[in-house]
């Protein structure tokens, strides 16, 4: 149809002449309700992010030498964000002469891993970057 007839006709019934596939031969157009289009392509775009889910990375700061009652409500608040669907960021932060001794820090890490594993799994190993050793975990599908 020529292109002054369609807009003839879309003047006649009140819509518009949208070109849908430009790139076609020949192009593809449609009569529609340009306004009413629009509304209907946000309300879709805006049911699609309300549908994702946005996982969110929780840190938990721990110290080498920590209490084990201290560990205790570390552990609960870690086993409570992967049970809700977040990742767990653990970062044991060193300070003096603690650094002299990693092996604490990751046999604490590894422990936690172990307490966790109904929850979830690692995702990062246990390493260090610079004064601190970081271990990321991720709840289980």
């Amino acid at each position: 149809m020529p292109l002054r007839q369609a807009l003839a006709l879309a003047e006649e019934r009140g819509l518009d002449l949208v070109e849908v596939a430009p790139n076609a031969r020949p192009p593809v157009c449609r009569l529609l309700n340009y306004g009413k289009y629009m509304y209907e392509l946000q309300k879709k775009a805006k049911e699609a992010r309300k549908a994702q889910k946005q996982i969110e990375v929780k840190e938990i700061r721990l110290r080498p030498r920590i209490g084990e009652h201290d560990l205790d409500f570390k552990r609960r608040d870690a086993h409570r964000f992967l049970s809700k669907g977040h990742k767990v960021r653990f970062r044991v932060r060193f300070r003096g002469r603690e650094i002299q001794h990693p092996e604490m820090a990751r046999k604490l890490l590894d422990q936690l891993a172990v307490d966790l594993a109904d929850v979830g799994v690692i995702e990062v190993r246990p390493k260090m970057e610079g004064m601190t050793m970081t271990m990321v975990m991720a709840p289980k599908k």
